[in-house]
């Protein structure tokens, strides 16, 4: 064989450098991967915060405070909204509760006042601790959102779409930001983030109270906008801006699987409430005194939690030492005074009574269903016991028959009565 012309192949150091990058790069995504499924899912509760004894500790669900906070150049702020959320991973089953900005409440080191002054006063710790002792649970996060950043997460998704309920008019020339306009008119209206802010700020002859209920409204078809296929290509820019808009103690895998959550639990029917109460009057001031002992129930049932003993003692001291707070001269809010608002039936228990309705068809459904059932299982075991027993009568009767029957003779030809088949009834004992 004779040797070959072709010079001998270089040796290209650059294609031995790809290699080496790849696996860096396969180093880097375990890395990475190992960081995302190390953090703390959402129902775990944070190390680094205590949880109190003497408050509710929901350990198989996670309850996260949502804040809308309003904060001007000049002012440090204050807690324009206010939600509690608990979030069930393992049923796909959230809820909400608002809290209106005028519930009274005691604040550490500041006495008794608005809840919305807790966070001047402290910023989210002190309005978590706040939150906690109202409701007597143990509130496991937090997340904080401003009006600027509320407008870019609603940016980010492309607008809310939401059926306006009524027509809406506001103006406020002396708005720090420039003069506020609301105007919006009955039916379904895309909103974008700077539509969607005055929305949910709006407020008139309902009070706060009416407000709230916009704004679950507005939860609603956010997560309503959230599961559409339109917001898929969109996912990367959302929670770019998700991440850069809010303050939260929640890490990346955890707000994934809160969002999550929200997303499913749109199937099961997403439960909206309000703390319970009623407006009061004092020293000229409105407030909405919370119905402790209803709301500290509702929430313990919401979260699956038994009260124990000690608890309930806890309870009715905090109870006593609420109601005694309240000075004599304390009186009814004139109904001139719609800053609050009124109590209507809470969107929860409108979906109370339908979810009981839906559940009652249901049963009545598979009621009905599991009677055909029954009727039809019993139809088939009477007529396998039928087929039983003539098959039984049928063995009984062979032998019988065997014997009645004449021997036959093969050597001599049959005649027409010899060859005539038994009657079936052949060889029966009279008796049967």
């Amino acid at each position: 064989m004779q040797d070959s012309n072709i010079p001998p192949r270089k040796t290209n150091k650059k294609r031995r450098i790809w290699p080496w990058m790849l696996m860096l790069f396969i180093f880097l995504i375990a890395a990475l991967g190992g960081a995302y499924f190390a953090s703390n899912s959402l129902t775990e509760k944070p190390v680094e915060k205590k949880q109190s004894e003497e408050l509710i500790t929901a350990k198989d669900k996670a309850t996260i405070m949502i804040m809308g906070v309003d904060e001007r150049e000049d002012d440090v702020g204050r807690s324009d909204t206010l939600m509690i959320a608990s979030i069930d991973p393992k049923t796909n089953q959230a809820s909400l509760l608002s809290v209106p900005r005028d519930t009274r409440v005691k604040i550490k080191g500041h006495g008794f006042d608005k809840v919305n002054a807790a966070y001047a006063y402290g910023k989210e710790r002190l309005s978590q601790e706040t939150v906690e002792n109202l409701l007597g649970v143990n509130v496991d996060h937090y997340i904080i959102i401003n009006t600027k950043s509320f407008k870019k997460i609603i940016d980010a998704v492309g607008g809310i779409d939401i059926d306006v309920p009524k027509r809406m008019h506001y103006e406020d020339p002396w708005d720090d930001d420039g003069g506020l306009i609301i105007d919006f008119h009955p039916g379904m209206q895309h909103m974008d983030g700077a539509k969607a802010v005055t929305y949910v700020r709006y407020r008139d002859e309902e009070g706060d109270l009416g407000r709230i209920r916009r704004q679950q409204d507005f939860v609603r078809a956010f997560m309503e906008k959230l599961v559409s296929p339109t917001i898929i290509p969109k996912l990367p820019a959302v929670i770019k801006e998700v991440m850069d808009s809010i303050e939260t103690d929640l890490s990346v895998r955890q707000l994934l699987e809160f969002a999550g959550t929200l997303k499913e639990s749109k199937h099961n029917g997403l439960k909206t409430d309000m703390v319970p109460g009623k407006p009061l009057y004092i020293e000229g001031v409105s407030y909405w005194i919370p119905d402790l002992n209803k709301l500290r129930l509702t929430v313990a049932d919401t979260l699956g939690v038994s009260l124990s003993g000690k608890y309930k003692t806890k309870m009715e001291a905090d109870i006593r030492e609420y109601e005694n707070s309240i000075p004599a001269n304390a009186s009814e809010v004139p109904a001139s005074d719609t800053s609050i608002g009124r109590a209507k039936a809470s969107d929860s228990s409108r979906n109370r009574r339908r979810e009981e309705s839906v559940n009652k068809e249901k049963r009545s459904s598979e009621d009905k269903k599991t009677d055909r059932t029954d009727r039809s299982r019993s139809d088939e075991r009477e007529e396998r016991e039928e087929r039983s027993e003539r098959s039984s009568r049928e063995e009984a009767d062979r032998p019988a028959r065997y014997q009645a029957a004449p021997a036959a003779d093969n050597s001599s030809p049959r005649s027409d009565d010899s060859t005539a088949p038994p009657t079936p009834s052949a060889g029966i004992s009279k008796s049967r």
